[in-house]
Order: C-alpha cells, then sequence, then structure tokens
C-alpha cells in the first residue's frame, strides 16, 4: 500500500489517503457560525490540491460551545447552504468532505461562563467554568445529535466527533477534569458513547462516523495509551468506524510528558490504538514529509495520514508529494504545465 492507493469505509471512497484534518481558522467574522468566502477558499484550494479527504475545523453545538466567538457552529439551519455551498465545490475536485463536530467545554475562551463536567479552570488565564448538572450533560448530548442531523443534511460524506485536545467530551473522560458523583462521573466515558450513539442514529447506515482522540496527556498524572485503548474501546461499541488519534491538549504540559518535537511522534500512539482494536486509524502529527507519510501507509502504521501545517503551507502539498513519489494523480487541467511528471 501506499499514500496514493485509494481507501474505502463502508459507503466512503476516498481516491488517496491524504487528510487535511481541521484547523480552526478563526474567520467567521459574524460571529454567527456561518462559514463565508475564507472558509470557501480555503477548503476549496485543498479539494483542489488533490487531498483524498478534507475535514472541516471543530464545529461547535451551540454559540457558547465555541473556542472564540469566530468559530464555525451548526446550531442552526440557518448555517446549512454555507456549508453546502463549500461541500459541492469540493466535491466538483474529487474530494471527500468531513465535519468535526464537537465542543470546547471548559475552554470556551469567549463564552460568559464555560461549561464543563467539573468546576476546573483550563488554567489560570481561563474562567472558571460552572458544573454541567445531569439534565444539562443530557440536554448536551441532545444538541451533538442535532448538529449532526443538520451535518448530514448539509451533504458531508463523514462526520468527525471531537474527542480529543482537552475540549468537552475529553475532559468527560479524563479523570483529571472530570470528578463528577452522578452517572456521568461514575462512568467516564458514559457522555461520549451517547454522543456516539445520538450521532450513530442520525448519519446513513454506510457512512463512517470518526472520532479524533488524545491519546496520551502531557500534564502530571495524565493519562497514556493504555488508558486511550481502553476509553476507545469503549467508543468503539458504541459505533466508532474510525480514530483520528492525536494528543495533548488538556493543560499545561507538566512532569507527565513532553509533546514530541520529531516528525511522527504520534505514530506509534496510533499504530497502538489500530492493533489494539483492529480499527482503521488516522495518524497525525509532524508528517509534512511525504516520504515519511507513504512509509506509514507502507508499513502498515495508519491507514490515513492527516498532513495540517503542510497543508497550511502549500494548498497543493499532496500534488507536490504525488512528484517526490512519482505517482500519477489526476490534477486540474489547468495546471498540469506545473506538474509535468505526472501528467496524464
Amino acid at each position: 500500500m501506499n499514500l496514493f492507493d485509494p481507501f474505502q469505509l463502508k459507503g466512503l471512497k476516498l481516491k488517496n489517503r491524504v487528510v487535511m484534518p481541521p484547523m480552526c481558522q478563526y474567520s467567521v467574522t459574524k460571529k454567527d457560525g456561518i462559514p463565508n468566502d475564507w472558509h470557501y477558499v480555503h477548503y476549496v484550494s485543498r479539494a483542489i490540491g488533490g487531498a483524498g479527504l478534507i475535514i472541516f475545523e471543530m464545529t461547535d453545538v451551540e454559540p457558547d460551545g465555541r473556542i472564540t466567538d469566530y468559530d464555525l457552529g451548526l446550531w442552526s439551519d440557518e448555517a446549512i447552504p454555507a456549508f453546502q455551498r463549500i461541500i459541492e465545490a469540493c466535491h466538483n475536485y474529487g474530494a471527500k468532505v468531513g465535519i468535526q463536530i464537537g465542543h470546547a467545554g471548559r475552554k470556551a475562551q469567549d463564552a460568559p461562563t464555560p461549561v464543563a463536567p467539573s468546576p476546573i479552570p483550563f488554567n489560570h488565564d481561563f474562567k472558571t467554568p460552572r458544573e454541567l448538572t445531569t439534565d444539562e450533560v443530557k440536554e448536551m448530548v441532545e444538541k451533538f445529535r442535532m448538529s449532526v442531523r443538520r451535518a448530514v443534511k448539509a451533504g458531508f460524506d463523514v462526520i468527525e466527533i471531537h474527542g480529543a485536545h482537552g475540549y468537552l467530551i475529553h475532559q468527560f473522560h479524563s479523570p483529571l477534569t472530570n470528578k463528577r458523583h452522578d452517572e456521568y462521573g461514575k462512568d467516564l466515558t458514559k457522555f461520549g458513547r451517547e454522543v456516539v450513539e445520538a450521532a450513530k442514529s442520525e448519519v446513513p447506515a454506510d457512512m463512517p462516523l470518526i472520532m479524533r482522540i488524545s491519546a496520551a496527556e502531557y500534564v502530571d498524572g495524565g493519562y497514556g495509551g493504555d488508558y486511550a485503548v481502553e476509553f476507545s474501546k469503549e467508543y468503539q461499541k458504541a459505533g466508532i468506524d474510525l480514530f483520528h488519534v492525536s494528543t495533548g491538549g488538556e493543560g499545561p504540559i507538566g512532569s507527565g510528558g513532553q509533546p514530541g518535537v520529531h516528525a511522527g511522534y504520534q505514530v506509534p500512539l496510533a499504530r497502538q490504538i489500530k492493533q489494539a482494536l483492529h480499527i482503521p486509524v488516522i495518524a497525525v502529527g509532524k508528517l509534512d514529509d511525504p516520504i515519511l507519510a507513504n512509509s506509514i501507509i507502507g508499513n502498515e502504521d495508519a491507514d490515513l495520514v492527516a498532513v495540517g501545517r503542510g497543508m497550511l503551507r502549500n494548498p497543493y502539498w499532496t500534488l507536490e508529494a504525488a512528484v517526490q513519489l512519482k505517482k500519477q494523480i489526476d490534477i486540474p487541467v489547468q495546471y498540469e504545465r506545473g506538474f509535468p511528471r505526472i501528467s496524464k
């Protein structure tokens, strides 16, 4: 296998294994959660650039669930047409499109009073969140459900639930941030499982469901890969078909370990989840080198490779990777003169 082999999971068929991961743009200038021309150009240019799967940035289930007021949201049907416009344009260039549905929880910086499993602030610069009541947690599950319903209506090809980077679902399944005494504290994965089950009930039967997780925490007393395997098994049972394996985001880095500074530092965790659960995974984290990205697929460490910063620098990263790896792929006829070695 290589980076330019097709990939299929249920009804999702990708022309290659290159993923543009969710990366917040903080560019909703009207603060209404609705994507605008910036988002259109940002995502469609990566479709023209050859990415197999493009995943929209974290899109929130309620206004106060945004990291900032400049983030995307799907709490209203009014946003659906703007998402549809971008999805249809990306499809014109052969890319499939996903969306990451989430809630920032205690990391909602612009919320008057953020909410969380427990009243523990992210750090001294963040507000102390209000603990959600048990009924409010159940209502939050329904907010995720409705956002997924709108995403399906908009025409997304796949849904990703955000359970990573210290946001709300991560806050619930982490022993560091969930100190509750109700049913959602006695069973740390209960909230995440209910969100997955709600999402599963809204997506078509042939649409896979992705979950992004942090497979290791970098704070004092934070969990590692073995704990991530255990909670991932619970989410898999609830309906997750593929894991997008990242790390960190739960707090200021402490003695629990340092995030890697070398290329591919998170790949061993992706491989651990893949092998333990026998489930497809997306690897991410400093994988901008096409040779490295290709080797991850060839060595079966992961099934898909997400290239984030590399695509921020170069929307045509995928085309450049094909040149370097000597793979022939379809490119827009307008750009053939720029890529003579891979032109047909």
